[in-house]
Order: structure tokens, then sequence, then C-alpha cells
């Protein structure tokens, strides 16, 4: 049984269903590929005729992890997925799921894993230069593309993956160059703010809005205050930066946000002053699940929810990853649709055994303790110190 809103579909036992069934079974399915040097066919079974209307929306479902599979199955599907089709009908039905992408130690491959850490797979390298390899990066995502922006031997760029085609592409470029920037997503858009000129080494106040359909970069009015090492989030349908530090070093425990109705910057006095601060540190790890944000403070291993009527913060325990170690580096702490994602090493020094561990949780603002489960997964034979970390919803 397929439900499409009020209504639903049966289908016999020839159906999609079952083609995906014998493809599965098939030896040459076993291998990633329907056939070693062909291209992908549509299946000839003898079965009920769809609407091309109907079969796309079923398509439209499947999970992101088997969409290599479909497209073994249908030439139309590998059309409608290369296009960004299929991702635009998932948006306009309601039907995302989050896939989480980073960067571990020692690896020069992006992994992309599911929601579920059930499947991982490797992107192809950037193809970039040295400078870029080894240098700081920050990512982030907007709709179904993962931005990571950094410095080449020529200068500030941006490469974006492209989920639909999976590869990487060079720009296009902020209209300012920029590193340890406040980032967020929301839906298509993008938005950045701060961080440090990387030519002049400039810290900024500028703030800009990307649209990932689009692909341009728009201004946006200038933060009230300069600052470099802060952090973004989407809260309250605006864009909040948080922390970081002035042009003169010092410490910023006030927030902003920007307001897109009324296209202005509204400052948040003392946002911070309940978290520690300590130099040199990382950027404030922050996360928004179901509306709320939450900070996991390095300097204490405790994850904290904002609570926005009294501008303050409460504790809700430790968290299983030892964030104080690198005072923050090194650690992902991630919304995960309605979750909150952690991943890192539960030790105090790495060893050269060492794997990342991940958990996540179901937070809620009222309780005095949060439980954390930790994910098995396969997969995680990665280094626990991540460089990078961004999770995209398509």
């Amino acid at each position: 049984m397929w439900n499409f809103g009020g209504g639903s579909c049966r289908f016999s036992h020839n159906s999609s269903a079952e083609k995906m069934r014998i493809l599965e079974e098939s030896p040459s399915y076993a291998h990633g590929s329907s056939s070693a040097g062909q291209e992908p066919q549509d299946a000839d079974y003898d079965v009920p005729c769809l609407s091309d209307e109907l079969e796309t929306m079923i398509l439209a479902r499947f999970p992101i992890p088997k969409h290599w599979k479909m497209c073994c199955l249908s030439k139309r599907f590998l059309t409608l997925l290369k296009s960004g089709e299929i991702y635009k009908i998932r948006r306009v039905i309601g039907f995302k799921e989050p896939s989480v992408f980073m960067l571990a130690s020692g690896e020069k491959n992006w992994c992309a894993f599911d929601g579920h850490f059930r499947s991982c797979r490797k992107l192809p390298i950037i193809p970039s230069d040295y400078n870029f390899e080894w240098g700081n990066k920050e990512s982030f995502s907007a709709g179904t593309y993962i931005f990571v922006s950094g410095k080449e031997v020529d200068g500030g760029v941006v490469w974006r993956y492209e989920l639909a085609t999976n590869e990487w592409f060079k720009g296009p470029s902020m209209l300012s160059q920029r590193c340890l920037f406040a980032s967020a997503s929301c839906g298509t858009m993008a938005f950045v703010a701060g961080g440090i000129e990387t030519t002049t080494r400039e810290v900024l106040s500028s703030a800009e809005k990307y649209n990932s359909e689009s692909h341009i970069w728009e201004q946006l009015p200038r933060m009230i205050q300069k600052r470099k090492s802060c952090s973004g989030c989407y809260l309250d349908n605006k864009f909040y930066v948080l922390g970081g530090q002035n042009e003169q070093k010092k410490d910023l425990t006030c927030g902003e946000f920007y307001d897109e109705d009324t296209n202005t910057w509204n400052l948040v006095p003392a946002m911070f002053k309940d978290i520690p601060l300590s130099t040199p540190r990382s950027p404030p790890l922050i996360a928004v699940a179901n509306n709320e944000l939450y900070t996991l403070d390095a300097s204490s291993n405790e994850l904290k929810v904002y609570l926005k009527k009294s501008n303050s913060w409460k504790k809700l325990g430790p968290v299983p990853v030892r964030a104080d170690a690198r005072l923050g580096w090194g650690v992902a702490f991630k919304s995960l649709g309605n979750e909150l994602l952690l991943i890192g090493d539960t030790s105090a020094s790495y060893s050269q055994r060492a794997v990342m561990k991940i958990y996540t949780c179901f937070p809620d603002p009222h309780v005095e303790k949060l439980k954390w489960k930790q994910i098995v997964c396969s997969s995680t034979n990665l280094h626990p110190f991540i460089h990078n970390c961004a999770v995209m919803l398509a």
C-alpha cells in the first residue's frame, strides 16, 4: 500500500516493488550495476502500466541510499535524478530525509551517511589544490548541495557537491571571501555572516544569502557587530549569529539575528553570558531541534538548552563525547531532523586505534538529563577527529 495524501493505490504482485525484488536478486545487481559497461535500462516485465505522474510520485519516495538501485532499474528515474527533478518533487510533497556528510582526519574523501547510519559511501575527491586540501575549511548545506569553503593558492574558493550528479563543482564564490564565519540553512537557502576576509584578514560584519536554485549570492545588510569564530543557526524563522570575537579579539557574549521580514539585524545582549569562554577554542557548538536551541559546552562536556523567555541556559546533563579534549575542535554537533547528533571520541586523548563514536538523542528541554543512544555503524572505522560535518535535508 502506497499512500499519497488522503488517497491510496494498490498494486498487483507484478508491481514496481516486484520489479525491485527481481532486480535485487539478479547477479549483476550485487555488483552495483545492471551489467558491465552498459547503460541502465528500463526493466522489461509484463506489468500493468502506471501513469507517469503516479510512477514519479512512487519513485520520489524511495530513500536516497537506494537511488542508485533505481537508476539501474529505470532510465527514466536516472533522468529525473540527474536533472534534480526528483528532489523538487520530494520538497513539494514534504518528503525529506537527513543525510550526514563529513570529512574525518586523515581522509581525502568526504563520507556520506544516511540519517540512520546504516549506509556509507565515499564521495569523489574534491579536485582542488594542495593548499585547499590541507587548509582550514568551513562547510554548510542548502537544498541538495554541500558547500566547502576554503583557500586555494590563488585565493578563497567555494566547492559545491551536487547530490543529483555525485560531482563537485567550483563556485560560485561568495561576494566576500571569508573564513571562520557563521552559517545556517533553511530549505534551499544558505546564510553566511562575519568571519575573517581571506586576503586582508579583516574581521567582517557583512552577511550574504545563497539561493541554491539560482546559484546566486545576495548581499544582506551588515550585522551590528563585527565578529569572527562565530556560529550560526536558523531559529524562529530567523538567521542567528552567536558568540565569536570582535576585531580587538574580545570575546562576544552577545548574539544577533537577521529578520527577513524587516531586512534588519537585531541584537540579543548577553546571550552567551552563561557559557564559559576559553581561548583558543572552537566556534560555539550549537544545534537546533524542534525549534529549540542547544549548545555543547566544550569546557564541561555539558549540553544546555536556551530558554528564550529568560535569555538564559539550562543544563541537560553531560554528553558521552569528550568535547573538552580539544576545546571543541574535532567534534561534530548537529541537528538531525528532530534529533541531536554528536560525533567524536569518548576518551580524552586520541590513540592510533581510536575510532569515532556516534550518538543521537531526542532532546526535551523540560527534563533534567537527556539520554543518548549510541549508533552502531559498520563504517565507523574513521578517525574520531572530525574536520567538517554538514547535514542535508533532501
